[in-house]
């Protein structure tokens, strides 16, 4: 009646992070970080699992997870430099009950709990303000400071079977639940952005440069000529409204200040009906509706409906075919994550205040929040937009399974998605094209709004095929295809007023994709997996690196 399992699984993985452009940290700036850029992680995963048959017609199934994992010099290659790097610390536990009650001899019931509690501590190693050299490096501190997240889920389901002749019914519930306890004094230290653009052009002794005409001649810096230029002219002992007028000086300066810690608790509900209906041994057809529902917004009219089918057309004598003809259409919703509700309230105006300064005069000095605060400076604060939908997608596909010879099967399906309300941020409140001022007041406003959308197909190709009971090899291509003009939730547009240059390749617009492997046994005992993965490029963006709009995106 009762079986009893201890799992315990220890690993250490050391992978050698590749920092770009050390050498320019080092110009630039002193360093007080390890020798060593190698990020040594550290897992733990321990389990205990316990089966119980209560009765004949009920058992019961308990498992408690524990995991710990550490991760040293975080956050560092590509453009960020090992003064970047930050420590984290990871807890959780995870506690599963699950009953299965056998109602009678066609219905089955099964009820599932699960509790969850996660632990994240974040250290940076150097404690000073971040540098950002846009698109040339990342240097200075960690904006992540010390911070820590700590989040209790729990998610209750009940789920009944019955089955009855050719009739296969599904319904039930799930209830989830999550608290979560944020400590997050992120950039509080300040963040100094050097962007290119227009300059005076200098002579050998760091003189404008003046055409036959008179006229002062410029020419354009890259962010990383004008954060040089900035170096130069400071140890020259010009001043901060010198380097300004030639071209030196940061672009953007942003800085939080106020109450590290913020407090989210969120629910939602799930509903859901499914009907398989076996018309005859060569035809199955599928129906099913869901409804869904949560906290912290106002859209509940998360209706989904479903419907499948399989018909296999050579089937005979009530026996399947080789060929099987599948299709399906439904809506899939997007729940609205906890952390963005998180954000809204950490930066409402009051908890938490977020100053920009556009082209800072004072770098690398790093003002106080008060003295940011008595300039009257502009903050930026964010909002959820209070008709707010819910994202959502509607998929439908179609496709064609083969038994081949030689013990093959072939599958190759199409599938559509078109997804609406998907989550974008905009700045409602940055200056009007035409006049330059702004709609309300002069803080930055960032709503949270679902106005996007995103079409995408795939043609998808599985081969699976075992010459014999010692090798069995597989593969899988697929290609595809996707537009956007709304990539996430933190994606802004490049112009807050005009979202119609927005629609191109998503981030998601992968072309191809192939997977091939397989499985050979060996003498003695040993197993050969030969494993092949090949992705085409993901689209990227060429951005001007300079904020043209006053938006305080820098695209």
């Amino acid at each position: 009646k009762t079986s009893f399992f201890v799992d315990l699984e220890r690993r250490e993985i050391d992978d050698n992070a590749v920092v770009n452009a050390t050498t320019l940290d080092s110009l630039f700036q002193p360093l007080s970080v390890r020798e060593a850029y190698v990020t040594p992680q550290r897992r733990t995963n321990a389990s205990v699992r316990l089966d119980y048959q209560l009765n004949p017609a009920n058992t019961l199934v308990g498992r408690f997870d524990v995991l710990r994992a550490s991760a040293r010099n975080n956050g560092i290659g590509q453009f960020a430099l090992p003064s970047r790097a930050y420590d984290s610390v990871s807890n959780g536990e995870i506690f599963q009950l699950t009953e299965t009650a056998t109602l009678s001899p066609s219905a089955i019931n099964e009820t599932r709990f699960e509790y969850e509690r996660t632990r994240q501590d974040q250290t940076a190693l150097t404690l000073e303000p971040a540098l950002n050299v846009l698109d040339s490096f990342q240097s200075g501190g960690s904006t992540q400071g010390l911070s820590s997240n700590r989040r209790q889920g729990i998610e209750l389901q009940n789920m009944t079977s019955i089955v009855k002749g050719a009739h296969t019914v599904k319904f039930g519930a799930r209830l989830r639940g999550s608290d979560l306890s944020d400590h997050s004094p992120d950039n509080f230290l300040g963040t100094f952005t050097f962007a290119g653009g227009l300059a005076p052009v200098l002579d050998a002794l760091s003189q404008p440069v003046y055409g036959a005409d008179g006229q002062l001649s410029l020419a354009q810096l890259t962010s990383l000529e004008r954060y040089q230029r900035t170096l130069m002219l400071g140890s020259l002992g010009y001043s901060l409204e010198q380097i300004r007028a030639l071209g030196g000086g940061a672009n953007q300066f942003s800085l939080n200040a106020g109450i590290p810690n913020a407090t989210v608790r969120q629910y939602d509900v799930g509903l859901f009906l499914t009907h398989d209906w076996r018309v005859r041994p060569s035809l199955t057809l599928g129906f099913g509706l869901r409804y869904e529902n949560q906290t912290n917004i106002q859209d509940s009219t998360n209706f989904a409906p479903r419907a499948s089918l399989a018909w296999s057309p050579d089937s005979r004598n009530g026996r399947t075919g080789k060929t099987v003809i599948r299709a399906g259409a439904g809506i899939f919703y997007d729940r609205f994550s906890e952390s963005y509700t998180l954000q809204a309230l950490r930066f409402n105006g009051t908890a938490q205040r977020q100053y920009i300064v556009a082209n800072p005069d004072f770098y690398p000095v790093v003002p106080t929040a008060s003295e940011l605060a008595a300039s009257a400076v502009p903050q930026a604060m964010y909002r959820i937009d209070g008709g707010l939908r819910v994202p959502y997608m509607f998929q439908s596909s179609l496709g064609v399974e083969r038994s081949l010879p030689g013990r093959s099967t072939l599958a190759v399906n199409w599938v559509r998605s078109r997804s609406l309300n998907v989550l974008r941020t905009r700045n409602i409140n940055a200056p009007l094209p035409e006049s330059g001022a702004r709609p309300y007041g002069t803080e930055n406003l960032f709503l949270y709004e679902a106005t996007g959308r995103m079409d995408q197909n795939q043609l998808i190709a599985n081969l699976s095929t075992r010459f014999n009971r010692h090798v069995m090899l597989f593969g899988f291509y697929a290609y595809g295809h996707a537009n956007s003009d709304a990539d996430r939730g933190a994606s802004l547009p490049a112009n807050q007023y005009d979202l119609s240059g927005e629609w191109g390749r998503s981030q998601m617009d992968v072309r191809h994709r192939i997977v091939m492997g397989g499985n050979v046994s060996a003498p003695w005992g040993l197993s050969l997996n030969p494993f092949l993965m090949y992705r085409s490029g993901m689209p990227f963006n060429i951005t001007t690196g300079r904020d043209n709009n006053g938006d305080t995106v820098f695209n």
